[in-house]
């Protein structure tokens, strides 16, 4: 069931699962169960507040609440629906041809002492999934901000959340289809970003643009909050991967090294190009670069070596920004906080650079018995596709289905006035 590492373990033997399988009786780790309860925290301190801060100085000063309620209501509700059916969709027993989880474990129902295969307690590896599926469909949020009803914003992220995660998370992590043909994703490139920002641009575009878009610029009203929310999200982010090794060994180290210097060098590159094309590097584009960094890396974390990871966050970098000219400029999609371009794109070039990078020859793990790079880079791409294909059309069918009963956008009246007073009756700040 916990096939999240199987590759990496068969080439590496990685301490944790080679004590699990060597021995008749396994037994909690209570160093590697701490590492993880401390990750899972760290992961939700990129949703909450890392993630609202981030897109919240990015929006008007109008919006500002909305965002933050958006993103801290879809966190509830996919945590609740993790406990009583997400879990054992992503993570039961696989069946219906490696398509789905089945009931083992409703409501968190009998949990295993140790999760097979691991040294951690069931519970703590379902607590730290948990925070995944929270942050998932949060990281949408930013490609409707200042227009999206908020009743609409939270049925849709709980539907996605058992309809495309769920299902994606099982294919990869929880012996799947896609981990039985080889695909790795080590902290996802492809179950979290990949499906986040393709979906996110599936709603850019069905939703419409804002008023004023592309004609006017609709500027961030807070850098300053960005720039907060964005170093949030960058030390979150040691958790996010470190804690993906599920172990508190070197491989937890390797991820967060890994991790770290792909956010710099991307942050870098990011203000570099700024520099070059406008004069001068911009606060908001030192974050964004960060993030498209640790985007780019997640996939390929605990696989590759420090070296390979400062060319895939060179790579995130030049690779996002001009996706974010594509999608913005030249399409006039309005993706209003870019989250196709920096994680959508990131996640789909971290996967497929995974391939390149993890041979031995560049200091990564290696590659399983009977892969070669170019078989691996097919079989990364072949699920990127995959992947991208069907939460396009999974997110095009609950979107409009959920559409006929909870209109999507909010009224123009109530977009001029602004979401924090429409929806909420708040004003973020209150100048009087």
């Amino acid at each position: 069931m916990f096939r999240r590492f199987a590759c990496f373990a068969a080439l590496v033997a990685m301490p944790a699962l080679a004590r699990a399988q060597d021995s008749v009786e396994v037994v909690e780790n209570s160093g590697d169960t701490a590492w993880i309860l401390i990750s899972a925290a760290l992961v939700l301190l990129m949703t909450l507040p890392g993630l609202g801060l981030f897109y919240g100085g990015l929006v008007r000063s109008k919006n500002f609440l909305s965002v933050f309620m958006q993103v801290g209501a879809i966190a509830a509700v996919a945590s609740v629906l993790w406990v009583v059916v997400g879990y054992t969709f992503a993570f039961g027993n696989s069946s219906f041809g490696g398509l789905l989880g089945d009931g083992r474990a409703w409501m968190l129902y009998n949990l295993a002492p140790v999760a097979d295969g691991l040294t951690i307690p069931e519970s703590t590896f379902a607590l730290f999934q948990m925070t995944f599926a929270a942050i998932t469909p949060a990281l949408m949020v930013g490609a409707w901000v200042d227009r999206a009803r908020f009743s609409w914003v939270v049925l849709f992220c709980a539907i996605w959340g058992l309809v495309v995660y769920a299902p994606v998370a099982h294919w990869i992590w929880g012996g799947g289809w896609l981990s039985e043909m080889g695909v790795l994703d080590f902290a996802g490139g492809l179950v979290v970003h990949t499906t986040a920002g393709v979906s996110a641009l599936v709603i850019a575009l069905l939703l419409g643009k804002r008023q004023g878009f592309p004609s006017s610029a609709l500027l961030p009203h807070a850098p300053g909050i960005t720039m907060l929310g964005a170093v949030l999200l960058w030390v979150g982010w040691f958790g996010f991967n470190g804690g993906s090794a599920l172990t508190a060994t070197a491989d937890a180290s390797n991820a967060i090294i890994n991790t770290h210097v792909a956010a710099c060098v991307a942050a870098l590159v990011w203000i570099l190009i700024e520099r070059i094309s406008f004069g001068k590097p911009t606060t908001v584009g030192f974050a964004t670069g960060a993030i498209a960094g640790l985007a780019t890396i997640t996939p390929a974390a605990g696989f590759v070596s420090p070296g390979a990871s400062i060319l895939i966050g060179a790579s995130g970098a030049i690779v996002c920004y001009f996706a974010i000219q594509l999608v913005k400029m030249k399409l006039h999609i309005d993706d209003s906080l870019d989250v196709f371009a920096v994680h959508g794109v990131g996640g789909m070039l971290g996967s497929i650079l995974l391939g390149l990078f993890m041979g031995t020859s560049l200091g990564g793990v290696g590659y399983a018995e009977g892969m070669t790079m170019v078989s691996m880079i097919s079989v990364q791409t072949m699920a990127v596709v995959g992947v991208a294909i069907f939460s396009a059309i999974a997110t095009v069918l609950i979107a409009l289905g959920l559409n006929l009963f909870v209109p999507m956008r909010v009224s123009e009246d109530d977009e001029v006035q602004g979401l924090d007073i429409s929806s909420h009756g708040e004003r973020a700040w209150e100048m009087d």
